[in-house]
C-alpha cells in the first residue's frame, strides 16, 4: 500500500521529475490512450501501473494503494463512473481519482460519483497532465522552487492504434453482438480522439447515437467496419 505520509524511502519529487514517487494505476481498454498515459508518467517521474477492466482493476487494489488512479468511463465490464463512486467509500480513499473519457458529457457524471478530476480525451499535453495532479497534491509532495513549464505533448506508437482497430473490427464483424454497440461507439470515440482521427471520431458517434435513440445499427456498423479495414489496410501496405 502506498500513502502520502510514506516515508522516506519515497524519492523526492524534482523540477524535471515533478511526480517522482507517485505511483499511477491507469484503468483503460484502449492501447493507444494507455501508451499516451504511459510516456506522460514516464516523462514525470511517475511510475505506471495499467488495468484493462474493472475486474483488473479490483486485483491489483487488493495488492496495493496507488497515488493515483485514471479510470475511463467506457470499460468493457462496466461503467468507470461506478468504479469511482465505490472507491470514493473506501478506507483509506485512494488519495487522487480522475476520470477519463472521450466524450465530456459525461463530466457531471463523473464528479457526482466523487472523482477529484477529470481528463477529457485526447490526453497528450504533459503540463496540463503534470498540473493536474500537482493541484491535488499536498504541498510536501511538490517540487520545490519554480518549474518551467513545457507545452510538449506525447505521440504514441501507432502500432498501439492499430491493436485498438483490430480489437474493433473483432467486435462489429458480421455476426456482431447488438448489446456490444454501446460499448464499441464509446471505446472508439475515446481512440480517434486520442489519435486525432477526425473521420473515424464521425463515424462513431453517429453509430452512438443511433444506438441511444434506437435506430437500427446495421448501415452505422457496416460504415464504421468499412472505415476500420481501410485503416488496418493502410498499416499493412507500409
Amino acid at each position: 500500500m502506498e500513502d502520502f505520509d510514506a516515508l522516506s524511502s519515497i524519492p523526492s519529487p524534482t523540477a524535471a521529475r515533478p511526480l517522482l514517487g507517485l505511483t499511477v494505476l491507469v484503468v483503460e481498454d484502449s492501447r493507444y490512450a494507455c501508451e499516451a498515459l504511459r510516456l506522460l508518467c514516464l516523462r514525470s517521474g511517475a511510475r505506471i501501473r495499467r488495468a484493462d477492466c474493472i475486474a483488473s482493476a479490483k486485483r491489483h487494489l487488493q495488492v496495493y494503494r496507488p497515488s493515483v488512479i485514471l479510470v475511463d468511463i467506457g470499460l468493457p465490464d462496466g461503467s468507470g463512473t461506478d468504479l469511482i463512486a465505490e472507491l470514493t467509500t473506501t478506507s483509506p480513499r485512494i488519495d487522487i481519482i480522475f476520470g477519463m473519457s472521450g466524450d465530456d458529457i459525461v463530466y457531471d457524471d463523473v464528479m457526482a460519483a466523487g472523482a477529484d478530476g477529470f481528463f477529457a480525451k485526447p490526453v497528450e499535453s504533459i503540463a496540463q497532465f503534470q498540473e493536474a495532479i500537482l493541484a491535488l497534491l499536498p504541498n510536501d509532495r511538490r517540487p520545490n522552487g519554480p518549474r518551467m513549464l513545457k507545452d510538449d505533448v506525447v505521440t504514441p506508437d501507432r502500432l498501439a492504434y492499430n491493436d485498438d482497430l483490430a480489437h474493433v473490427a473483432s467486435l462489429i464483424n458480421e455476426d456482431y453482438d447488438e448489446g456490444q454497440v454501446g460499448y464499441v461507439a464509446q471505446f472508439l470515440t475515446g481512440v480517434a480522439k486520442s489519435a486525432r482521427d477526425d473521420v473515424l471520431v464521425r463515424a462513431a458517434q453517429e453509430l452512438a447515437t443511433a444506438h441511444a435513440t434506437r435506430q437500427p445499427t446495421h448501415q452505422p456498423v457496416a460504415a464504421l467496419a468499412g472505415l476500420v479495414q481501410q485503416r488496418l489496410d493502410r498499416s499493412l501496405a507500409i
